[in-house]
């Protein structure tokens, strides 16, 4: 109960009816209302390892969650009504409780937490028998499965999650650019993904925007000099010896030259000698505090773990695309 009190403490009764008003989620119900559901939600996945309709229909009978949510003892409803409300109701009310519960987080917890954002993404797989909405992919087992894609913005939290059910979203050229592109937060945001963006097109996309980036490349990678290395000696970090830092554009496969140029710095672990090339538009910043700010991508799948592991972010009580959005 105080981690949820906790939870709610940054949401007030005046900002529920706020959006509610703005999201008009309320029309046409009398007992199951925006507030009320989303309270149910939020016990019930800090309370419940699988939560499920007839869960959430206990839950809602019970007392310590009629005392936190502030709701009669006599009031009764079936978990097929649960079901009916979560698949037309209206997911922009919740999208406006996450953004508001995301910019009082950061004004508690400061504004340069902001500057680092991590990407990525992750995939629910399903049973075709159980989910309609989605996409698969041909050969064998594969077409038994729709998947559901999830791309996260994530810096101390979520920041924010799109989600993809078309197979064009596969690739992470769709995906993570159109997420990258879409949540910008502030004008410093360094943006950190993995190597799953890969079309040079893409960078190019990046920098007309504006948007500032880190990420890594492979090596050997089709390559026209624009501004020398100066280093004349490797730096050493904790982790790698760098030898390189310069200017250069890449080419498509169609041996396209990028608009921009990008910076690559190279790299090999002290480990094993496995060769690493960072790419990023920023100037600014030294060579060994661009390789900090990208092992920093590693929270994204701690969290990633997290959710899964403790939240069972794989369980859909309701299959339908109102529900999971």
């Amino acid at each position: 109960m105080h981690t949820i009190d906790k939870l709610l403490s940054f949401i007030s009764k005046e900002d529920f009816v706020q959006f509610a008003h703005d999201t008009n989620v309320d029309k046409h119900t009398k007992k199951l209302h925006g507030e009320l559901l989303f309270k149910l939600l939020l016990y019930c996945l800090v309370t419940e390892k699988d939560n499920s309709l007839r869960g959430m229909q206990s839950a809602l009978e019970s007392s310590v969650f009629r005392a936190l949510a502030d709701i009669s003892q006599d009031s009764k409803i079936a978990h097929s009504s649960i079901s009916e409300r979560l698949n037309i109701i209206n997911p922009l009310f919740f999208e406006k409780v996450f953004k508001h519960c995301v910019q009082k987080y950061g004004d508690k917890s400061g504004a340069d937490k902001n500057d680092i954002v991590r990407f990525d993404s992750t995939i629910i797989s399903l049973s075709t028998s159980l989910i309609k909405i989605g996409y698969n992919l041909k050969g064998g087992d594969a077409q038994k499965y729709q998947l559901l894609k999830f791309t996260v913005g994530y810096s101390d939290l979520p920041e924010c999650i799109c989600f993809y059910t078309d197979k064009t979203y596969n690739s992470e050229n769709g995906a993570l650019t159109e997420t990258i592109v879409a949540n910008q937060f502030n004008k410093k945001q360094i943006n950190v993904f993995d190597r799953g963006i890969t079309a040079r097109h893409n960078y190019d996309k990046l920098t007309t925007n504006k948007i500032l980036f880190v990420s890594r490349i492979n090596p050997g990678t089709k390559q026209e000099l624009h501004i020398a290395s100066k280093i004349k000696k490797p730096i050493s970090t904790k982790t790698l010896n760098i030898s390189s830092d310069k200017w250069v554009y890449l080419f498509t496969q169609a041996k396209r030259r990028s608009i921009y140029p990008v910076r690559l710095i190279e790299a090999k672990t002290k480990a094993d000698g496995t060769s690493m090339v960072f790419i990023t538009n920023i100037a600014a910043i030294d060579p060994a505090e661009i390789t900090e700010i990208y092992k920093s991508r590693w929270d994204i799948e701690v969290f990633f773990k997290f959710i899964k592991q403790h939240l069972s972010f794989s369980h859909l009580m309701n299959r339908t695309e109102t529900e999971l959005r």
